[in-house]
Parts: C-alpha cells; sequence; structure tokens
C-alpha cells in the first residue's frame, strides 16, 4: 500500500487559508509563526497562549488534512528536525557547531528539495494566469527590500533582454513613492519579500492594489502581510542549513516566468533581444572573448 506523506504545514495553510473562518485563521497564524511552541508545548498551552480554544485547533488541524491536532504536532516536530529553528542567531551558532563537517552538501540538498517542491506548491493554472497578466501590462513594477532587493534587479535584467516595460522601484536616484504614484489598474506591482518581512513591501502591496493594479507576491510564508493584497501569490520554501532563507527556489521561479514570456512573445522578443545585445556591444559592456 502507498503511504501518503503529510502535507507540509504552511504549504497547508496557504492552500486552505481563504475558506477559513476568522477563529481558524488566528489560529493558523499562531502556527505558522510559531511552530517550535506547536512542535514542543501541549495543546492546553498553545490554546491559552494564542487566545483560541483547543477544539478550534483540533478543527483546523482536519481543515488542513490532518488527520487531528496531534498528527499536525508531529509533522511541526519533523519540519522542524528537518531545517532547524530558531533566530538567526541561533541558527549561526548551531552552524558554527557544525563548522568541522562539509556544509557544501548539506546546502545543495537543501536547495534541491526546495526547488523541487515548487512542482507540488505551485497551481499551474495560476503561473499561467500569472504570464499572461504580465503580457497585457502597460508597466510591470518590482518591489523588493532587505535582501530580496537584489532579486528585483535580477528578474528586471531578464525581463529587459526582451520587455521594456519592467520598472524596479525605489532605485537608481527614484523613490518608491515616486515609481507608485503613477500606477493605474493597467499596471502590474511584483512584491518579492522573504522573513523578516519588510515594512515598506507591505506597504507597497497596499498601496498598489489600492490604485487598481494586479499584485503578484513571491514570498516564503502564507503569514507574509502583504499577501492580502495580492491576486496571485505564490510560495517558495526556503529551508537551509545556513543562518538565513535560501533564495535557490526563488530564483527559479523568476526564472521560469520570464522563460514562459519569452516563449509566449515570439518574433518581438527575438528582434529586441538581438537589438539589446548589439547595443551592449557598441557600449562595450561584453568583454570579448
Amino acid at each position: 500500500m502507498e503511504t501518503i506523506s503529510p502535507p507540509q504545514i504552511r504549504t497547508a495553510i496557504s492552500a486552505n487559508y481563504a475558506e477559513l473562518s476568522d477563529t481558524l485563521r488566528v489560529a493558523a497564524d499562531y502556527i505558522a509563526e510559531n511552530q517550535v511552541e506547536i512542535a514542543t508545548r501541549s495543546l492546553r498551552s498553545v490554546a491559552s497562549a494564542s487566545g483560541v480554544s483547543p477544539a478550534s485547533y483540533t478543527r483546523l488541524a482536519r481543515a488542513l488534512g490532518f488527520s487531528d491536532y496531534e498528527a499536525l504536532r508531529e509533522q511541526a516536530r519533523s519540519e522542524i528536525s528537518r531545517r532547524g529553528g530558531g533566530s538567526f542567531q541561533d541558527k549561526a551558532r548551531k552552524l558554527q557547531s557544525y563548522a568541522d563537517q562539509p556544509l557544501l552538501p548539506r546546502q545543495v540538498s537543501a536547495c534541491i528539495d526546495n526547488i523541487k517542491a515548487l512542482v507540488d506548491d505551485i497551481d499551474p493554472s495560476m503561473l499561467d494566469a500569472t504570464v499572461q497578466q504580465l503580457e497585457r501590462s502597460r508597466r510591470i513594477i518590482l518591489i523588493g527590500a532587505l535582501a530580496s532587493a537584489g532579486f528585483t534587479d535580477y528578474f528586471a535584467y531578464l525581463a529587459k533582454w526582451f520587455d521594456d516595460r519592467w520598472i524596479v522601484a525605489g532605485r537608481n536616484g527614484a523613490t518608491l513613492g515616486s515609481t507608485l504614484a503613477g500606477v493605474s489598474s493597467k499596471d502590474t506591482v511584483i512584491v518579492i519579500s522573504k522573513h523578516p518581512y519588510a515594512h515598506r513591501s507591505v506597504r507597497a502591496a497596499e498601496i498598489a492594489a489600492a490604485s487598481g493594479a494586479k499584485v503578484i507576491v513571491l514570498t516564503d510564508s502564507h503569514a507574509f502581510p502583504g499577501l492580502q493584497f495580492a491576486d496571485f501569490h505564490f510560495i517558495q520554501r526556503t529551508e537551509s542549513p545556513h543562518f538565513f532563507s535560501s533564495y535557490a527556489a526563488t530564483l527559479v521561479l523568476i526564472e521560469t516566468i520570464t522563460g514562459m514570456l519569452v516563449a509566449r512573445a515570439g518574433s518581438d522578443a527575438e528582434a529586441r533581444i538581438q537589438d539589446v545585445e548589439k547595443h551592449n556591444r557598441l557600449l562595450d559592456e561584453f568583454e570579448n572573448v
């Protein structure tokens, strides 16, 4: 008989969050942010700390696809065991304690697992709808802060080879506010944000949605506060033996989206890529080898 693996907790919460009652959402938020407590403390203690009844946690566990709360608790223990929990400082200390062991195999293994999970975690229909939205947008504005800032630059670098509508907000002397000031229903805003979440990214998602723009969010958990403003969202796993989250799966998703856009753009994209390459060579952007 085939063994059915239990769902990842944060993935299960994200998939079912919209259908949960207000009370179960409070419980789900608590679980997403306090998996160590879920794994180590009694249900009565968790209920007391969160202000949600034990019965609500039992209903939540079933709503998320677990047989009961104890099964959810065991899954929390399993996930913490695989990725390690705690603060950045705790993770750095753990990393130092294994300084005599090769990090490369462990880092590679974690990144491969994160990337492979994209196939199960991402709804192909949502991915297709997202690409269609990008195709018909007047402008695509990329927003990322803290560690995510560099990934918005990479996203724009790839996209600008074949499409001149892409803008990285809040860079090269332009303020974030000046870019968002002209946003309308004709535009799409992409927000990339991983824990710890930047306040400006949350506010930018809110402002963009209020302006009528479509909002696409790439994040690591349903608990990202800006997710409530998203029309399309993708959650990538970031587990790593490193003290900081891994962006490996996010890079694959970025490359997939831009690849899909190029594939659908046809001869126009091919002509622009050729033109960009010609101008790069005229400007000596590339080393001739």
